[in-house]
């Protein structure tokens, strides 16, 4: 079997399990952070947080196949390493640049009902009172 063959097959494998395993991971720690964000809303939390998950995989999955060719024939075991450490750590910073922009966006989110919900007085307003009168 042909050396570039295998390491499509390594790079698929290691790629498809990497790129499950930070969305699990994602949801998981995610859905607690999106209750907060929706201000408890679990039923909307738990839908957020499957849309984001499907978009994590898709655009993760379609990057790996998309990166999946090579230019460079691999010949020993030597090139097999190397081209799956380019082929992974590209993978690795793509991961890592989503996760960041997913949790910059939900911060976001996070900050705006935060601000809303210190909009609020902590204490009725107990009277009125009248403005003062010119020259007094």
């Amino acid at each position: 079997m042909d050396l570039t063959v295998v390491a499509y097959v390594i790079y698929l494998l290691v790629s498809v399990a990497l790129t499950v395993w930070v969305a699990r991971t994602l949801s998981r720690a995610g859905k607690v952070f999106l209750e907060d964000v929706l201000h408890g809303n679990e039923k909307l939390a738990d839908a957020v947080n499957h849309l984001l998950v499907v978009g994590f995989y898709l655009v993760n999955l379609g990057f790996v196949a998309l990166y999946l060719k090579s230019a460079d024939r691999v010949g020993n075991a030597r090139e097999l390493f190397e081209a799956l450490s380019v082929k992974l750590g590209v993978v690795l910073l793509v991961l890592g640049v989503l996760h960041l922009g997913n949790v910059y966006v939900l911060n976001k989110i996070r900050r705006r009902g935060v601000m809303d919900r210190e909009q609020v007085p902590p204490v009725r307003p107990q009277g009125w009172t009248a403005p003062a009168r010119p020259g007094v």
